[in-house]
Parts: C-alpha cells; sequence; structure tokens
C-alpha cells in the first residue's frame, strides 16, 4: 500500500468514527425527545444530487409526482438558515456535517414524510454518506422490532433511491450564470415597476468565479459522496444536458415502480408468482403499497387464501380471454363473504396491473315445498360478480 493510500484509508477510519459519533449523538436527543416508539422515518428516500445547475429544483416536482408522493420536497440547503450557515453558503463552501443531519432527521419525522421524501442536497459529504448508512441500519432494526407488532405499518422497511442528475463543468457554469442574471433582471423589473414578487437570489449565481468555485466543490467533495453510494442502494445516474422534457423521460425511465422493490419481501414473495400485466397501476401507489403490507404483516392467514383464490380460480379464465383484455368471473365462495377479503382481491388485482370491479347479488333460492301448506323454504346465497380488466392482445387483422 503507497502512502498516499495509506491516508486515504486513514481519513476514511476518520470519517467513519465522526459519523458513529455524531449520529449517535443525534440519535439519542431525538429517542429522549419523542420517544423510541415515535422514531417513525420515511418508507422511501430518494437522495437527489447533482451538480450545480444540474436542473434539481425544476425536475424535482416531476420526481415527486413519478413516486406518487403529495409532500413537498427537502431541500437541505433551505433547512441551514443560521447567519452562520448562510454565510458559509454565500462563498460556495457548505455547513458542518453534525448540524445538518441533526435538523434532517428532525425533519423527516414530520406526519407528511411518512410515505417517503425527497432530499435535495443530502448527502454531500464522505461523513453524510456514513450518517446516512447508519440512519438506514437503525430504521431498518426498527423494522426488524416492530414488524410482528400493531404498530408495524409505521416502521416498515427502507427503500433508498439516489439519483444523481449529471451536467458538465461547462453546462453548470452557463446555466447558473444565466439564472443569475434572470433572477436579476427580474428583481430590477419588480422594484420599479412595483408589480410582481421578488425572486430569491443566490449571491455565487453572480459571479463567474464563484459558479466555477461551486462545481469544483461539487466534483471534489459531493461527487465522491455520491457515486459511492452505487454499491449500497439503487442507484440512478441521469444525464441532465438535455431539455427538461429529455431529462424528464430519462428520470421517469429510472423510477419506474418495481414491486420487487418496494414491498416488503414477505408481500412480494407472496405476490410473485401472479403473472404481471404489462402496464402497471402506479395512481396512489403509496396507499396501495401500505394496504398491501398490512394484509401480509397483519392479516397473514387471510391474505394467503386470497392470493390462493386469486392464483387458482381466476387466472385460469384471465388467460383464456387473454386477447379482449376483460374477463368476468362469477363466484359463490363464502371466502368473499369477509369485507377485508374484498379489499384484498381488488387491491391484489391492482398490484398486478388489473382493474377489479366486484358486484355483489343476493339470491333466494327455492329449497323445499311444504305439500300440506304450500309454504316455500328458501335460503339466500350471496353471488359475487367480479368484473376484470386488463390490456388486452394486439391482433394484426388484414
Amino acid at each position: 500500500m503507497s502512502r498516499n493510500d495509506e491516508q486515504n484509508h486513514e481519513l476514511s477510519d476518520l470519517e467513519i468514527k465522526d459519523a458513529q459519533v455524531i449520529f449517535k449523538s443525534v440519535w439519542e436527543e431525538l429517542e429522549e425527545e419523542i420517544g423510541h416508539e415515535n422514531l417513525q422515518f420515511p418508507k422511501e428516500l430518494i437522495l437527489l444530487g447533482g451538480a450545480p445547475g444540474a436542473g434539481k429544483g425544476t425536475h424535482t416536482n416531476f420526481i415527486l409526482k413519478t413516486r406518487g408522493l403529495t409532500c413537498p420536497p427537502i431541500v437541505v440547503s433551505n433547512l441551514l438558515v443560521t447567519p452562520e450557515a448562510q454565510t458559509i453558503k454565500d462563498q460556495g463552501g457548505m455547513v458542518g456535517d453534525k448540524e445538518v443531519v441533526g435538523i434532517l432527521l428532525r425533519k423527516l419525522l414530520e406526519s407528511e414524510f411518512r410515505d417517503g421524501a425527497v432530499l435535495d442536497g443530502f448527502p454531500r459529504t464522505r461523513v453524510q454518506v456514513e450518517c446516512l448508512k447508519l440512519l438506514v441500519d437503525a430504521i431498518t432494526q426498527l423494522h426488524k422490532e416492530y414488524q410482528d407488532t400493531p404498530l408495524a405499518t409505521s416502521f416498515r422497511r427502507p427503500t433508498i433511491h439516489a439519483m444523481v442528475l449529471f451536467v458538465s463543468e461547462q453546462t453548470s457554469i452557463a446555466r447558473q450564470l444565466q439564472r443569475g442574471r434572470e433572477i436579476a433582471a427580474h428583481n430590477r423589473e419588480v422594484t420599479e415597476t412595483g408589480i410582481g414578487e421578488l425572486l430569491s437570489q443566490r449571491a455565487t449565481d453572480l459571479n463567474a468565479d464563484t459558479v466555477r468555485r461551486r462545481y469544483r466543490v461539487f466534483k471534489e467533495q459531493t461527487w465522491d459522496a455520491l457515486t459511492s453510494l452505487k454499491e449500497i442502494y439503487h442507484y440512478h445516474f441521469v444525464n441532465a444536458e438535455g431539455t427538461i422534457d429529455e431529462v424528464e423521460a430519462n428520470i421517469l425511465k429510472e423510477l419506474q415502480y418495481q414491486s420487487s422493490l418496494e414491498l416488503e419481501g414477505r408481500t412480494y414473495d407472496r405476490l410473485r408468482g401472479l403473472p404481471l400485466a404489462e402496464e402497471i397501476v402506479v395512481h396512489a401507489r403509496q396507499e396501495l403499497v401500505r394496504r398491501l403490507d398490512s394484509y401480509e404483516l397483519m392479516h397473514t392467514d387471510l391474505f394467503a387464501r386470497v392470493v390462493e383464490l386469486i392464483e387458482k380460480k381466476f387466472i385460469p379464465i384471465i388467460q383464456r380471454h387473454a386477447i379482449s383484455g376483460r374477463a368476468i368471473v362469477n363466484s359463490e365462495d363464502p371466502l368473499l363473504d369477509e369485507s377485508m377479503a374484498l379489499m384484498m382481491l381488488i387491491d391484489t388485482f391492482s398490484e398486478r396491473g388489473f382493474h377489479a370491479v366486484i358486484d355483489k347479488r343476493i339470491q333466494d333460492i327455492p329449497e323445499r315445498v311444504d305439500l300440506k301448506t304450500g309454504q316455500i323454504e328458501r335460503r339466500t346465497k350471496s353471488v359475487y360478480r367480479i368484473q376484470i380488466y386488463f390490456p388486452g392482445s394486439d391482433i394484426r387483422r388484414g
């Protein structure tokens, strides 16, 4: 091992120790403040990073929509509003790791981020990467601790996506300066006319040397931190050089729904034998995932029976109607008399890419006639008419 390698190795060990001290301190403070069982972090974290001018702010809402999240993004730089932090940012530098981690963890515990959160600008340093690993380990441990309790759905297995929007130094500098010119012009017009609202102006966008320094700080410090996530979490490298539509197409391709990544392992194993439709329903994804996981964790036996019913009774009929994309199944199975089973059936079909509509009909069935009185004895039965829709097969006709 060379001397430089030894120095890098020693630096890595120091960073790990620093991260352990920082995270332990913050975690203990949180436990004392709110209690162990209230450490309920988001199910999904999307770590959005990129060079200055790469378009993180431009594309964040699209990313949120793609993942079915309705909460606002967490822009880490906006969380750091102390005068000392602002001075460092204005100079193109970065705020200390302990302050970043402490403020961020408290923000993540807010209820609106329970299903997931987009983190714009975290992690940016190697120490923050180590703190992230410790956080994910802690959330995973909480998941294991509570998975067989009534609080299981509040401590779900975390899913971590690292998304990097990348542009060249030339593009980064040009976009930062253009942004600075446009905001400055807008603010001058607002000041002169009194019409409109002033926009926040980044001091770093007004000077070519400063914007160049921001990019170099990104490459020298943040880039290594982001690429180190490649071997740990789901990693998405997005070319952000193109138009907004082109970049959004790249993002959509990277973040398409995959049930194997989002569901509990037990839930996915339960469902993986069922065939997938070509188009997976992604609307209301977070609610759907939460319900399915709760079925597996809290109503295991009933859920297993519903999946078995679908596999044995429904799928053969659906396969025979693959061309039309519409199948109708009538069932008198008493399992469907349970309202929870009907919910499971609908959600399971939705997860697999189908749309199911259920109509319940009550029928009176004559069983016996009393010959002396002429009275007819009847029994009632429930018949469930399930209509199942899915993308049918295209047949070429000529």
